[in-house]
């Protein structure tokens, strides 16, 4: 029978910052749930929030953390490693702008980041198993991005090698998440490798079909690339373990389209929205994934080019709940069900 699932929750990593209520766990969950939300998805790259080491290794430290959030009221949704995640998989032309992601001790060695990515990781894994948590939220990273439209065409052989490395960095990596019982939630998204269903069942492929490889469902942005976001669903609803609410909007005119002519976020065709700013079907996507019984969290991830994000999230929470569906415990029809009267039963069938 189908689950209701949990939530409102909401991505911290877009709010954080230096400012009160922004700049602790405590003052930042208390702002979250004051505002309606359930739960909260941290960012495990931003000390202000998180020690990720401290962690993995303490489940003192984890039992504080949950203290925390407990107090005011939500529960850890899971924990995000997007930028570390990232960091496992770098080609060489993103070198300057992803150094940014990592300590200044690893700039310039692209080895040396990628090490302490892999490392950040496993922390991930074994920070995850302590907090009780069953999946996890990060990126592939991207190997082969710079060469998604063949022109000019591709070597043969290039996709397949960059796939086969791709998995051969994460599989160890998924192995640790599987020791600790933790799925990863790999966000489909461009910019990554694994950016729609086809290349993610090449991702899968090439780690063996990892049980511990899943997906973190984001719509916004299977919109923007014109894909069938439903069916989506359909197709891989045993691989969703995590779901970030993200709203978008795709515009097309003469002059650009999905690629959106290199214009900023406010002049693009396709630019993210607000929750119930853009055009995702939030009531299909809530109905296909209950239909499925997706029982884990709905958390909101935040990103518009034209709207305040306090307003963003104030208005986050309701959206979210109104979209949660209270499953029933029978059909609307089934009047006689769950009855066990043989003689009812036998009357039925006319014996």
């Amino acid at each position: 029978m189908p689950t209701t699932m949990k939530g409102p929750g909401l991505f911290l990593a877009q709010f954080a910052g230096d400012a009160a209520p922004f700049n602790s766990l405590a003052s930042i969950t208390k702002w979250a749930a004051g505002l309606g939300y359930k739960g909260v998805q941290i960012p495990t790259w931003d000390g202000r929030l998180f020690d990720l080491k401290k962690a993995a290794s303490s489940k003192t430290y984890c039992d504080e953390v949950k203290g925390i959030c407990a107090e005011a009221g939500v529960e850890i949704t899971e924990l995000s490693t997007h930028l570390q995640g990232q960091l496992v998989a770098v080609h060489p032309a993103y070198d300057a702008q992803f150094d940014g992601f990592a300590p200044a001790e690893v700039h310039n060695n692209p080895k040396a980041r990628q090490k302490w990515a892999v490392e950040q990781m496993e922390f991930g894994a074994k920070a995850s198993k302590n907090l009780g948590l069953k999946a996890s939220v990060s990126f592939s990273g991207a190997l082969a991005f710079p060469y998604l439209y063949p022109w000019p065409q591709r070597p043969p052989g290039l996709i397949e090698e960059a796939f086969a490395e791709l998995g051969k960095r994460w599989k160890p990596i998924l192995d640790v998440y599987d020791e600790n019982g933790v799925d990863v939630g790999y966000e489909i998204h461009p910019g990554e490798d694994v950016f729609d269903g086809a290349t993610f069942e090449m991702f899968l492929d090439a780690v063996g079909g990892h049980k511990r490889c899943n997906i973190n469902y984001d719509p916004s942005h299977f919109l923007l690339q014109q894909l069938d976001y439903l069916e989506f669903i359909d197709i891989y609803h045993e691989r969703i373990k995590a779901f970030h609410v993200k709203d978008a909007e795709f515009n097309p005119t003469g002059r650009q389209g999905v690629y959106s002519g290199y214009q900023g976020w406010v002049n693009r065709a396709g630019r993210f929205r607000s929750l119930g700013d853009g055009q995702v079907d939030f009531s299909g996507i809530f109905s296909k994934l209950t239909q499925y019984n997706y029982d884990s969290w709905a958390v909101l991830e935040w990103e518009c080019c034209l709207k305040h994000p306090e307003d963003g999230a104030a208005e986050g929470a309701p959206f979210i709940q109104h979209h949660i569906i209270r499953v029933t415990e029978r059909a609307f029809d089934d009047f006689a069900g769950g009855t066990s009267d043989k003689k009812l039963l036998r009357a039925m069938m006319g014996i």
